[in-house]
């Protein structure tokens, strides 16, 4: 088992303290209309991850795919300049985000597409991704095109062995994302359910790790969406009920105004207010260690290699 950064492979121990699901160079505005949503600065960006590490954190999934200003060099640039580990990602997210010249391509594109970015690298600069994500189902329903993306995504998961980390848009669908990986048959635990944090239901988001994913609690610092204070809530009930093996942080990252610099949250506040919001409640130091560390070292391992995605 290995890990693909954009720089290197890594032995999973490398991996270090890690969140599972940011951006660090997005640009949502052709569709959200809102220049907030460009988060393409790599000087503040690099400013803000400052913080990120003096906290411990060594590592980023970065979800951001094509159509949502994904940026490989780029990636490749603040990896070096933060000395931190970053995955970069292959696929689309979610209609009407998909590119408009892949708006009618079936699973078998999307699949052909996917296995040649991760045995190749992305466009032309050879750098390779690690993970499949985040590829998203519309809210309470999954739009044609993302049934394609989905299926087209799991072949690619298959043939390759990278892990898989979907969208669910305000933490709706998790089941029938899931339900969807069953009938086709991938492992459980090579699939990370975004988002759940979003989803009040904490019943339907224990019905999914039954199913045995990964569910990531990474949206952590948007309270606008849900306090962080009823995430608490919910984790311990996640925890308490077991499942402390398969659970995520992190805190999505998208807008500029997300940054430190103008008031936001940063990447740093699961690390800075959550973590320590945990430990007030009894939360274990082996457990955090799990939340931070071991669960994403294994969720995010490329179990077998398909081809050359060596």
């Amino acid at each position: 088992m290995y890990i693909q950064t954009v720089l290197e492979r890594i032995q999973p121990q490398q991996l270090g303290v890690c969140a599972c699901h940011e951006h660090l160079h997005i640009d949502l505005s052709r569709i959200k209309k809102n220049e907030d949503t460009c988060l393409q600065d790599t000087k503040l960006v690099l400013n803000d991850l400052k913080s990120f590490y003096s906290h411990g954190g060594r590592a980023i999934v970065e979800v951001t795919n094509d159509g949502m200003g994904r940026d490989a060099r780029r990636l490749a640039e603040i990896s070096k300049a933060a000395d931190i580990h970053i995955i970069a990602s292959t696929g689309c997210y979610k209609d009407p985000f998909i590119p408009l010249e892949k708006q009618d391509w079936d699973r078998d594109k999307f699949a052909e597409w996917m296995i040649r970015e991760i045995e190749h690298g992305i466009d032309d600069t050879g750098i390779k991704p690690g993970v499949i994500g985040e590829i998203g189902s519309s809210l309470n329903e999954f739009k044609s095109v993302e049934t394609e993306l989905f299926h087209g995504a799991v072949a690619a998961a298959m043939q390759t062995g990278l892990p898989l980390s979907t969208h669910t848009t305000l933490g709706t669908c998790a089941l029938e994302q899931i339900e969807l990986f069953s009938r086709e048959g991938i492992p459980m635990d090579q699939i990370i359910i975004g988002h759940q944090d979003l989803n009040d239901r904490d019943e339907m988001v224990l019905e999914a790790l039954k199913s045995g994913v990964y569910v990531a609690l990474d949206t952590i610092g948007k309270e606008n969406y849900r306090s962080d204070e009823a995430r608490i809530e919910s984790l311990l009930k996640f925890v308490e009920e077991g499942y402390e093996d398969q659970l995520l942080l992190s805190s999505d990252l998208t807008r500029r105004s997300h940054l430190r610099a103008f008031g936001g949250q940063g990447y740093d506040v699961v690390l800075r207010t959550f973590i320590p919001a945990l430990r007030e409640r009894g939360i274990t130091e082996a457990t955090i260690h799990k939340f931070l560390v071991l669960n994403p070292q294994r969720a995010f391992s490329i179990r077998k290699a398909g081809g050359n995605s060596a």
